[in-house]
């Protein structure tokens, strides 16, 4: 199933994503200690095997980024994910609104970190994201 969007030159991912084609991986928010016990962490961990105890990285169809240790440690997660994503074109990346829920920031704050990404072809962002930068 294809749940890419393209509207205006922004790459849009679902909200909720709630499936995944054969080359997409679902971005998601967790902690660096791997613990995938709500929010999006369980869904990805139930449904996409993001494994437990990896808290940042690829584990099955789900690429982890860490939000609960701060926004230094988030900005550089990010980065280290737009990296990958651009190593990676064969696989299309579907970003949850990561740091949004449990983690409590705002889509202003997590938003201009992906700023890099945006200009991957393979990075789809959520539309709060597109509208906070």
């Amino acid at each position: 199933m294809d749940n890419k969007q393209i509207i205006d030159g922004k790459r849009i991912a679902p909200e909720p994503i709630s499936q995944l084609g054969e080359n997409e991986i679902f971005v998601f928010g967790s902690n660096i200690q791997g613990s995938h016990g709500g929010g999006a962490a369980w869904f990805a961990h139930k449904n996409f095997g993001a494994q437990w105890g990896v808290g940042e990285g690829l584990t099955g169809k789900s690429y982890a980024l860490p939000t609960m240790e701060g926004e230094a440690s988030l900005a550089h997660a990010v980065k280290n994910f737009t990296d990958f994503a651009r190593q990676h074109p064969e696989l299309d990346f579907l970003v949850t609104a990561v740091g949004t829920g449990i983690a409590g920031y705002s889509p202003k704050q997590v938003a201009p970190l992906f700023k890099d990404a945006t200009t991957l072809p393979n990075v789809y962002l959520p539309q709060t994201f597109w509208d906070a930068m």
